[in-house]
């Protein structure tokens, strides 16, 4: 059985191996050497994704030399060699014009990888491209600004990806400390070393991604999407959403079209380019592209329910189905479904003890995957987000009704900007004192306030005496058979020792006990043992569609909320 080899297979990437599999070759995963210092970080990403693989494939190790490695893959007779990841399309390139592969020709490899040649080749053939200079001195870079009267510019190094190391200047000053600071501390994506710079002007636009598939210098679109991306006061560019383009919109398809002739000006005879565009009052422009398939971790069934195919698929086709490739490039562009990916943005470092998201998200009515764990075995350390790579984690959503997407969208937005807690928490509730006069003074007014609006459970860690309603122990919920009209959930000391994935699937449970029409109370003590305090009560109720109620005066019930269907 011929072999398919990947190299550095990881991300999207992974879709290649049951892909190979059902084309009849076997898988081979060429792993690169570890880049970066920190070995033992990179080997614990690569087994993360290699985990995600239900299919068997082989792994063979990049030797100590090309010319090793070069003979290693031979004994193999590979049919292919591909890229997985951005990190593996040198080496793949080479390493097919070496042994007589289809594929891209090595004298375009500089174009397909490195953010200057790329915008120089569409110079040279007379498209529109991102004036800039790359530099190595902070002399340089005000030489060069000066003389073009820039104002805002873009730093980014010349080989990487993810946002990594690339800075948004808002003027001359926050280039030269965006510089400095580069080249003393900033890594590119791979954990290399940056010492030199590409400082372009700044594009002022909406951001695009526009994915192609080429086989002999025929170009095709798989699918198109749209950033929305944050930058902050630092300059970094941050990830917040990207959405698929359904129905294109004005300007999109000149958008397209100028995919295809930067296509052609990169030399792309076949496989993918994940190019990222900008469109701005000129019209489109190029960003940079990736000769690989898109990046974000995207499972082949997310995407196939997106789109009814992958891009791995569509990128085999382009190499071993030219007749399928051509019957595919007569399909219109149709979508059968709204899909997104949501990036949580973690606001400063922290050692998170739980993820209250992986218990919420699954409640959204788009929701498709996450990638954040559900259980934490050891608090887990995660730094500000500065680029894709330290983002808190993915939510993959897709719905056919958009109007269901964006609100969706609205409340991760929400969250994560109001009660982050809800996403990774650190809290700790055991040194929080309870007192259990106050508690009981709190929950006899809310039982008073409330008693007329009919059946009625009391979940309790305090039980009333003369309280004329059913009164159970948090560990007595899942006893319940039945629905009521209203519900006080007053909770503290049995909550303290709960890991917080476990309190929200209890408040779930909780409210699915309630009569549509039915009303729930969470006394503002109760709102204190969960993650989010009160906002993330008002998060959870939202999730399942319960309407916030505006508080009565003169009686502090805390948080109320009416279940609407």
């Amino acid at each position: 059985m011929k072999s398919i080899i990947i190299v550095d297979c990881i991300s999207t990437g992974i879709n290649y191996i049951g892909d190979i599999i059902n084309r009849g070759f076997k898988p081979v995963v060429l792993e690169l050497i570890p880049a970066g210092e920190d070995v033992e970080a990179y080997r614990a990403m690569l087994n993360k994704h290699y985990d995600e693989i239900d299919e068997e494939f082989d792994i063979l190790y990049e030797k100590d030399t090309y010319e090793e490695t070069l003979e290693a893959v031979k004994k193999l007779n590979p049919e292919l060699v591909l890229p997985g990841n951005e990190h593996g399309v040198i080496l793949a390139t080479k390493l097919a014009n070496d042994l007589g592969l289809l594929c891209n020709p090595i004298e375009n490899l500089d174009a397909m990888t490195l953010k200057d040649k790329m915008q120089e080749r569409l110079k040279e053939n007379g498209i529109r491209y991102i004036s800039g200079k790359l530099i190595s001195s902070v002399d340089e870079a005000v030489e060069f600004y000066d003389a073009e009267d820039l104002s805002q510019v873009v730093l980014k190094p010349i080989y990487s990806a993810g946002s990594a190391g690339v800075k948004l200047c808002s003027n001359k000053e926050e280039m030269i400390n965006s510089i400095e600071e580069i080249f003393h501390n900033k890594q590119n994506y791979y954990g290399e070393s940056i010492s030199e710079l590409l400082l372009q002007e700044r594009i002022m636009g909406e951001e695009y991604i526009v994915n192609t598939v080429s086989n002999n210098g025929i170009h095709r679109v798989t699918l198109i999407w749209k950033y929305h991306k944050v930058r902050t006061h630092d300059g970094s560019i941050l990830y917040d959403t990207a959405e698929t383009v359904n129905n294109l919109n004005l300007g999109e398809a000149k958008m397209v079209e100028y995919a295809y002739q930067v296509a052609d000006a990169i030399g792309i005879k076949y496989g993918p380019v994940h190019g990222e565009y900008m469109i701005d009052d000129k019209g489109p422009v190029l960003i940079e592209v990736n000769c690989r398939p898109c990046g974000g971790n995207m499972s082949a069934k997310f995407l196939d329910k997106i789109a009814g195919h992958h891009e791995t698929d569509a990128i085999l086709d382009s190499y071993l189905k030219p007749v399928r490739f051509s019957e595919k490039r007569k399909d219109k562009y149709r979508l059968y479904g709204h899909g997104a990916l949501k990036f949580f943005s973690v606001p400063h470092d922290i050692v998170a003890k739980s993820a209250p998201m992986s218990n919420i998200s699954p409640k959204l009515k788009s929701y498709f995957k996450s990638s954040i764990d559900k259980n934490f075995d050891n608090a887990v350390f995660y730094r500000k987000t500065e680029d894709l790579a330290t983002a808190g984690g993915i939510i993959y959503m897709v719905h056919e009704n958009p109007e269901i997407l964006h609100q969706d969208i609205d409340f991760l937005r929400n969250v994560e900007k109001k009660a982050f807690e809800l996403v990774l928490s650190d809290e700790v509730y055991d040194d929080k004192p309870i007192d259990e006069d106050a508690l009981f003074k709190e929950l006899e007014s809310i039982v008073s306030y409330a008693h007329d609006y009919g059946t009625s459970l009391l979940i309790t860690d305090q039980f009333l005496d003369n309280a004329h309603m059913m009164q159970i122990s948090k560990d007595e919920i899942y006893d319940i058979n039945g629905e009521f009209d209203y519900v006080i959930v007053n909770l503290n000391k049995s909550l303290v020792d709960m890991h917080e994935f476990k309190v929200i699937e209890l408040l779930f449970n909780i409210f699915l006990n309630i009569k549509v029409g039915g009303i729930v109370f969470i006394p503002e003590s109760t709102c204190d043992y969960i993650p989010g305090k009160r906002k993330g009560i008002e998060a959870i109720l939202k999730t399942l569609d319960l309407i916030i109620e505006v508080p009565p005066y003169g009686v502090n019930t805390g948080v109320i909320a009416t279940k609407n269907s």
